[in-house]
């Protein structure tokens, strides 16, 4: 599936795939199967840095309440999520990571986890943030 039908996607699991497709069709896993496992989890790491940057830009976007550069009609924190999401779909992708499925499971056990619940929060030593 092409760009230009993203709209069509049905699920995310379509939507990790054309995301890896499009990475690799321009080249950004190039040579990966053909490296020793060190230096592919070293590709791996970047890629993971590079999903970390993506979350850093969009905070700034915030900060700063800035419009984005290539899609002047979003603001920078949009497009920035937008950025966060593809990569992560494209890792994961490339990963062979069931991200809908796992996506379901860890929100279902997050619902049931007493750290999650106000009242946990609010109390002496609860997360803040």
């Amino acid at each position: 599936m092409s760009l230009e039908n993203l709209h069509e996607l049905s699920s995310l699991d379509e939507f990790v795939g054309v995301c890896h497709e499009q990475s690799v069709n321009g080249g950004w896993w190039d040579g990966f199967c053909s490296l020793n496992e060190e230096a592919q989890l070293n590709v791996l790491g970047t890629k993971i840095a590079l999903i970390h940057s993506e979350t850093s830009e969009m905070m700034e976007g915030l900060r700063k309440g800035k419009m984005d550069d290539h899609l002047p009609h979003r603001t920078q924190e949009e497009v920035e999520a937008a950025d966060i999401f593809i990569r992560l779909a494209d890792y994961c992708g490339r990963r062979n990571i069931q991200l809908p499925i796992i996506v379901i499971e860890k929100a279902t056990y997050n619902a049931d986890r007493a750290d999650h619940k106000s009242a946990h929060r609010a109390a002496a030593g609860g997360k803040k943030f």
